[in-house]
């Protein structure tokens, strides 16, 4: 597997510079101690956990356990049981986001949270240990009511609903908000000039280096006029009778995203099936990089409205990683929406045709991820081509696309023909572009379960 990321050009740092920010930088590492010593606490924790279970068992031996004494008991156990998760939690989450990476991606005994932490979803867990913590507090209070003074039962009530309160907000502004969050840039929404608008105007402009590909050969020769291939998808009837069962119509632009659970949100992202990242069966490829796809995994390139592209010949898991990241991006509380480039082409044919070409691209803004998946499956003609590059040209640093193909980026006129060059420009920029080589997964099950 072969990875090639572009990004922008930036000054060269002077020598100083950069050894201050990296001295700086090294300074994350006073951190650790301190988690060092949260796992000391840990300690404390679990000796006083069977400290309270030895006591529990010796009243209850001797016949002096009253029913009020072991439910408190009980929920003693269960108050240092939740404390210690939320140790655990702030141990291992917060080293890992605030110090250094663990490297636990493949580990079979990695905690499912832990593969899509991140600041934003750290607080907004730990709100909720500390709810259900301060939730076993206030039932200890009423189970030995009769003990408790009023103040005390008033006093709990009001900070328990003040945590509630706080994690609620907390929720709010790191994930509801999420999908509403994305700036708008307004150099996007309208072009000022017909070069904006037309893709084969734009090759003749010199690339600035910032967005150039060393893998990628693009001609800046004035495109060629678009010759449509045999087979190619119309604009206006591209297959229409083909996808119109797979792609929902769009008499109506797409109703805005609004936040939800996360088996609703993997519901109506339109996965062709669920698959996790976890499942990939990585002895397959004949070369496969984990660290790429780990840091994908961790969905920054989201945060950062970047891409991910996958190339290679069918079978080679290509889709697989596009759902397992969309489903963990669902997970991670963002709006996904899953289609192949077929479907996409579709679906912008039949808004522009109703003249909602506009709102449609608009309320795909409230998506932060789109899967566009088979590309180069069949070539697209010129007029289809240009409503992809509009999708792409639209999301350009607004929000992020993860692409399937299954030709390298070079090739990519022979499915866009002139507009490839200016959609792969903006496609390729902020993008991590993972090649994966070897032979087709589903013809060596195959061929096995023949030779059985």
């Amino acid at each position: 597997m072969q990875v090639t990321r572009r990004q922008p050009l930036k000054p060269t740092a002077s020598t100083p510079t950069t050894t201050l920010g990296y001295a700086l930088f090294a300074t994350r590492w006073l951190q650790a101690p301190l988690y060092f010593g949260l796992v000391a606490a840990q300690a404390v924790y679990v000796y006083k956990f069977f400290n309270e279970l030895w006591s529990l068992i010796l009243r209850i031996v001797s016949g002096h356990a009253t029913e009020t004494y072991v439910m408190l008991a009980v929920l003693k156990l269960v108050d240092v049981v939740m404390i210690a998760n939320l140790l655990i939690m702030v141990i291992v989450g917060g080293y890992e986001t605030f110090v250094s990476r663990i490297g636990l991606e493949g580990h079979r005994d990695q905690p499912e949270w832990l593969s899509h932490v991140n600041a934003n979803v750290l607080k907004v867990k730990l709100a909720t240990a500390i709810v259900g913590i301060s939730s076993v507090h206030l039932l200890q209070m009423f189970v030995d009511v009769h003990h408790t003074p009023r103040h005390s039962l008033m006093w709990g009530t009001v900070i328990h609903m003040a945590f509630i309160l706080s994690a609620a907000i907390l929720w709010y502004m790191s994930g509801a908000r999420a999908a509403s969050s994305m700036p708008v840039h307004s150099d996007h929404d309208a072009p000022k000039d017909p070069a904006a608008q037309d893709p084969a105007h734009q090759e003749p402009e010199p690339k600035p280096s910032p967005v150039s590909i060393p893998s990628v050969s693009i001609s800046s020769a004035p495109a060629p006029s678009v010759s449509v291939p045999p087979g190619a998808i119309p604009a206006q009837s591209a297959a229409r009778s083909a996808v119109h069962s797979a792609v929902p119509s769009t008499a109506e632009p797409t109703a805005p995203y609004k936040p939800r659970g996360t088996e609703a949100r993997i519901r109506d992202a339109g996965f062709p099936s669920r698959k996790l990242l976890e499942e990939f069966d990585d002895s397959h490829p004949r070369s496969f990089d984990r660290e790429t796809v780990a840091r994908l995994g961790k969905l920054d390139f989201v945060a950062a409205r970047g891409n991910a592209v996958f190339v290679g010949p069918p079978g080679t898991g290509k889709t697989h990683l596009a759902v397992g990241l969309g489903v963990r991006a669902c997970q991670a509380g963002h709006g996904v929406l899953f289609a192949t480039a077929a479907q996409w082409a579709y679906r912008l044919t039949e808004a522009r045709d109703g003249g909602r070409l506009s709102e449609e691209l608009a309320s795909l803004d409230a998506y932060p991820l789109l899967i566009i998946d088979e590309v180069g499956y069949a070539p697209f003609d010129a007029a289809t081509a240009h409503l992809l590059f509009q999708l792409v040209a639209h999301r350009y640093e607004r929000a992020s696309l993860i692409v399937t193909s299954d030709r390298p980026l070079g090739r990519w006129e022979e499915i866009f023909g002139g507009a490839a060059p200016a959609l792969v420009d903006r496609l390729a920029h902020h993008a991590e572009i993972v090649r994966l080589d070897g032979d087709s997964y589903r013809m060596r099950r195959a061929i096995s379960s023949w030779a059985d």
